[in-house]
C-alpha cells in the first residue's frame, strides 16, 4: 500500500515560535515519517530564534531561506511553498505558530476519508483554529472546535471572520460544513497545491475569500473539523510582522 504522505507548508516570518512549531508537528504525529515540510523562512541576519539547522539535512525538509528585505508578504510566500509540492497525498497548511493534539494526521485523514465515503469528492478541513499561549502552555490552550462566523465587513470591502465554540461538538460524529476558508488551517488533497495557488499579488485582506470561492468552483467541499486537531496563536506580541519591518499598510488588501 502507497504510503499517505502530507505536504506540510509554512511561511514564517522572524518567528520564535517556528521552531517549536516544527518539533511539536513531528512529535504529535502518529506517522512522522510520512510528514513533508515546505518551509518558506524569511528572516533578518543576525536573528537566531527562528533558526532550524536539525532539519537542514532532513530529506523531509524543503526549506527556502529568504532574506527579510526581499520578503513581500505572507501570500506571496505561501505560493513559494506551494511550488515545493512533490505529489504527496494529502497537504496541510499553517502558520508557523501552532501546536498539534495527538495522532493530528491520523485524526485528518480519517475525516478526509469519511466524507469521501459520503460523497465528497474533494474534502477540506478548515478552521479558526482554538488558540494556546506560547507564555502558558498547554495550560492556556482553549479546548473546544470553533468554527468561523461572519463578523462584518472592513473598510476595504472584505469581510472580516470571528471564531466561536462549535455547536453540539461533543455529540457531533462529522465534521461541520463550513462557508469560509482559514489560511492558517487547511488539510485537503495534496493537489490542492496545484489546482488553487496562491495569489502572490495579495498581500493580507482577501486571500481567504479569493481561495475559498477557487476551492468551491474546483469541487472542494469546506468543512470544519469536529475534533481538536491543532492550536493556533494568534496576537504574535512583541515579535516582528512583515509590516513593522516594510513601509505597507497592514489593512490594506495587499498588506500582510
Amino acid at each position: 500500500m502507497k504510503e499517505e504522505t502530507i505536504f506540510i507548508q509554512i511561511a514564517s516570518y522572524r518567528d520564535p515560535e517556528l521552531p517549536k512549531t516544527l518539533h511539536d508537528c513531528i512529535n504529535n504525529a502518529n506517522k512522522p515519517e510520512n510528514l513533508r515540510f515546505g518551509i518558506c523562512r524569511q528572516f533578518k541576519p543576525g536573528d537566531t530564534f527562528d533558526e532550524i539547522p536539525e532539519f537542514e539535512n532532513d530529506p523531509r525538509f524543503r526549506i527556502i531561506d529568504v532574506d527579510w528585505k526581499d520578503a513581500r508578504g505572507v501570500c506571496w510566500a505561501r505560493n513559494i511553498v506551494q511550488n515545493e509540492y512533490k505529489g504527496e497525498t494529502y497537504t496541510l497548511q499553517l502558520d508557523s505558530h501552532h501546536r498539534f493534539a495527538e495522532g493530528w494526521d491520523t485524526l485528518c485523514i480519517d475525516m478526509v476519508k469519511q466524507l469521501q465515503k459520503k460523497g465528497h469528492k474533494k474534502p477540506l478541513l478548515t478552521a479558526y483554529l482554538p488558540s494556546y499561549k506560547p507564555h502558558n502552555d498547554p495550560d492556556g490552550r482553549e479546548n473546544d472546535p470553533w468554527f468561523m462566523e461572519f463578523d462584518r465587513f472592513i473598510p476595504e470591502g472584505a469581510i472580516f471572520f470571528i471564531p466561536a465554540t462549535m455547536p453540539n461538538y461533543r455529540v457531533r460524529t462529522e465534521p461541520m460544513r463550513s462557508r469560509f476558508y482559514s489560511a492558517h488551517f487547511c488539510f485537503t488533497l495534496g493537489q490542492f497545491c496545484t489546482e488553487i495557488p496562491h495569489d502572490p499579488d495579495y498581500y493580507f485582506h482577501g486571500e481567504e475569500i479569493s481561495i475559498a470561492a477557487r476551492a468551491f468552483t474546483h469541487g472542494y467541499d469546506l468543512f470544519h473539523p469536529h475534533k481538536l486537531i491543532a492550536w493556533h496563536e494568534y496576537t504574535r506580541e512583541g515579535r516582528d510582522k512583515h509590516w513593522d519591518d516594510h513601509d505597507v499598510d497592514s489593512g490594506s488588501s495587499y498588506g500582510w
